[in-house]
Parts: C-alpha cells; sequence; structure tokens
C-alpha cells in the first residue's frame, strides 16, 4: 500500500467521532476528520487528487451518504488538492466484527470506473486490517496511479 498517516487511535473521541458519522449520519462530522487528516499530514499535496476508499452501494444508499467521501471532498481543499471519485465498489459482506484473517481473505471487490489520477492521496475513517485500502491502492495502481499514499482518520 505505502504511507498511511492517521490522525487518532480509534478509542473515546475519534471512536466517537466515527460512530457519530457512519452510524448517527451526522455528515458535518466529516470536516472535524478532515481537519485532524490535514493537521496530521501537513503539506506537500497540490495537484494531488484526494480519492475516498469508497462505501458498499447498500450502505451508502443506507446512510442517503459515503463517510469516507464526505472526509475527502472536506480534505482536499484544506491541502489545495482536488477531490475526485474514479472508485467502485462491489456489496459485499460488513467487516465489522470480523477477524483480521477474515478481512484480509475476503476483502472487498474494488475497481476503477474512470481514468485514475497520478498522484493519490487515499482517504478513509478508519484503518483496521488494510484490507479495504489495499483493494483500492491495487485498484488505482493497475489503473495507472504513480504516486499513491494513504491517510485515515482513526487506526484501531
Amino acid at each position: 500500500m505505502g504511507r498511511v498517516t492517521w490522525a487518532a487511535p480509534y478509542e473515546s473521541t475519534a471512536r466517537g467521532l466515527v460512530a457519530g458519522l457512519k452510524f448517527q449520519r451526522r455528515p458535518g462530522l466529516a470536516a472535524v476528520a478532515a481537519e485532524a487528516i490535514a493537521a496530521a499530514l501537513g503539506p506537500g499535496f497540490d495537484g494531488w487528487a484526494v480519492v475516498a476508499a469508497p462505501a458498499s452501494p447498500l450502505r451508502r444508499r443506507l446512510r442517503g451518504f459515503d463517510p469516507a467521501e464526505s472526509i475527502a471532498v472536506a480534505l482536499a481543499p484544506r491541502l489545495g488538492a482536488t477531490a475526485g471519485q474514479p472508485l467502485r465498489r462491489t456489496h459485499g459482506r460488513r467487516q465489522v466484527g470480523k477477524s483480521r484473517g477474515e478481512r484480509l481473505a475476503a476483502g472487498p471487490r474494488v475497481w476503477t470506473a474512470a481514468a485514475a489520477p497520478s498522484r493519490v492521496l487515499l482517504v478513509d475513517d478508519v484503518l483496521t486490517t488494510g484490507a479495504t485500502l489495499g483493494a483500492c491502492a491495487l485498484a488505482l495502481r493497475a489503473a495507472g496511479s504513480v504516486e499513491l499514499r494513504a491517510a485515515v482518520f482513526a487506526r484501531s
């Protein structure tokens, strides 16, 4: 995958923010997560594309938004980057509650539906095993991304 930056450990306040964003449908919290990620990353992303690890179509439909995409859209202007979404994902079983081995063995199916930018900052809300970021990175590299980094709000 390459270098991954995270803003906070997945506990207490960070865990509450992610729960509010994802499960209480409070998309405004994405700006708080984006600010924390921007602070953790620092400068150096002018000309990059910020791309979210996509939610499954069912989760997106149920929530009415994609949490990672909301973070990516809020993060891009803070970094002087652009937001884009060349990635798509099939609906699969939820990863919540699965062991590390199960997550890695049955990671999400991700592909590119548009040209992949050369320099990509891949964004997600939480890093647990890296299965989702890994699947996204493989798809982006196969579609032509050369320089790839990842950033998450929280790491478990």
